[in-house]
């Protein structure tokens, strides 16, 4: 039996492992946003968003744009190497549809 892992497969948990990176990930899989949108979206705080966006921009996952707008607009995206990561995030996304129970909706009455 291999007690080794394999390196690469070892990095890539290292990468998604990081609290938030999935989320990102799966909101940036709806196109390019803006750095005010994606913090919106989940409970995060600027500071671990701006962390994770540049350890994901690092790792070549994601692309931040600046437009040269006044006020400047700056978008992050996702790179070929983040888009490829769509169907591991829908395998995730279908496995807790179906596996996990459902967590009730901080904002219904009930």
């Amino acid at each position: 039996m291999n007690k080794f892992i394999c390196p690469r497969f070892e990095k890539a948990m290292s990468i998604l492992g990081q609290r938030w990176t999935g989320l990102i990930i799966h909101q940036l899989l709806n196109g390019p946003q803006r750095f005010c949108t994606i913090e919106a979206s989940m409970p995060i705080s600027a500071r671990v968003l701006s962390e994770r966006l540049k350890d994901l921009e690092k790792e070549g996952i994601v692309i931040r744009q600046v437009y040269p707008e006044t006020p400047v607009r700056i978008e992050y995206s996702l790179t070929d190497k983040g888009l490829a990561l769509r169907p591991l995030i829908k395998e995730i996304e279908a496995w807790g549809e179906s596996w996990l129970e459902a967590i009730p909706d901080e904002t219904s009455n009930g």
